[in-house]
């Protein structure tokens, strides 16, 4: 498995005037699986430019309702686990590399449309960065605690 690359990704901290950081549960998970907005980098594709597509899929918000405050200094990496590689992606790839964007919410929540196309999320809310670690998947627990800390929220 240490053979096979790392997926391109963009994942945005989504945060409001109130540092609260977006999370949303996963419509696929029948257990708790909150995660911030990520998605794959097409081919050809410039990060930012997916950041604020994957942001629009999944939640609605268009990037005129957003302001850019930060991007991480590198791609950031980590691996699936086991149970979880062969599932994903044809087991085409051990993990993820994510470029990450962090990005405030500028216009009133109303914005936010869970059902703007395919519902990738079931439900959101506002968190604090230390309680959006303790809410997601355990496997992406290290990487969100990197990015949360590069962008000063925990």
């Amino acid at each position: 498995m240490d053979a096979l690359p790392y997926r391109p990704c963009v994942g945005v901290v989504l945060i409001n005037h109130a540092d609260q950081v977006f999370v949303g549960q996963r419509a696929d998970m029948d257990t708790p699986a909150w995660q911030m907005p990520q998605g794959g980098v097409d081919k050809g594709e410039e990060a930012r430019a997916a950041a604020f597509r994957e942001l629009l899929e999944e939640t609605g918000i268009g990037q005129e309702h957003v302001t850019v405050l930060s991007e991480t200094d590198d791609w950031l990496t980590y691996n699936f686990p086991v149970e979880v590689a062969g599932k994903r992606w044809g087991g085409k790839y051990r993990g993820q590399k994510q470029k990450w964007f962090l990005m405030r919410l500028e216009a009133e929540e109303d914005v936010i449309d869970l059902a703007f196309k395919d519902r990738e999320f079931s439900a959101w809310r506002w968190m604090s960065g230390p309680d959006v670690l303790t809410a997601i998947v355990a496997f992406k627990r290290e990487i969100y605690a990197r990015v949360l800390a590069e962008f000063g929220l925990i």
